[in-house]
């Protein structure tokens, strides 16, 4: 099973994938990353795919949680090379793909990484953040979105990983949104004034 941290208290089958959903500013990645810093806390795998801010940033916001270093945790970048900045090469930690609108090669370098930890790290449970589907959905229609994280789901289920997906719930129309909660085992919902809370599907 995979605990969801202190902020949450609940518990989830591997192989679960989860919404993150909320208005803006409501604490969406910090809840994320929190969760997969209590993964890298029990030694599991962690990996961060990220559409918005680059690995750098994402990588000191974490290590205010956790001291990662020497720990299964990647990156995946999506933003850099983007911007243009330099020519940033692959390393250990961080794999960069070339915008957030390339989600085959988003698709590919999280297929490296789970790889590489399930079959030379030989790490059985990983937790699998992406952040944000709300720019996927500002690059690429709805369709094109939907097939690529029915097949980013599908391979965190079939490893038994632990998959949270972030999206800014009042950016998307409610046929956006019901369209993707589709792909989903619950939903996180966080709030402007309250605790987030987790809805499980069954329950």
């Amino acid at each position: 099973m995979y605990d969801l941290g202190p902020d949450l208290d609940a518990e989830v089958e591997p192989g679960t994938n989860l919404l993150i959903s909320g208005p803006p500013l409501t604490g969406k990645r910090a809840l994320a990353l929190d969760i997969l810093a209590a993964g890298t806390e029990r030694g599991e795998g962690s990996i961060i795919v990220t559409t918005k801010d680059g690995a750098d940033r994402i990588l000191n916001d974490y290590a205010k949680r956790i001291d990662y270093e020497g720990k299964p945790v990647s990156v995946v970048d999506c933003v850099t090379r983007q911007q243009g900045v330099g020519d940033v090469r692959d390393d250990e930690r961080i794999k960069y793909t070339s915008s957030p609108v390339d989600m085959t090669g988003i698709g590919i370098k999280l297929s490296e990484v789970l790889q590489e930890y399930y079959q030379q790290r030989d790490l059985k449970q990983n937790r699998i953040m992406l952040h944000s589907l709300s720019t996927l959905l500002m690059y690429a229609d709805l369709q094109t979105v939907f097939r690529f994280l029915h097949v980013f789901t599908g391979r965190i289920q079939s490893v038994g990983g632990l998959g949270l997906f972030a999206i800014d719930a009042d950016a998307h129309d409610d046929r956006t949104m019901n369209t993707i909660k589709q792909l989903f085992d619950g939903i996180i919902t966080t709030h402007e004034d309250a605790e987030p809370d987790v809805r499980l599907a069954g329950d």
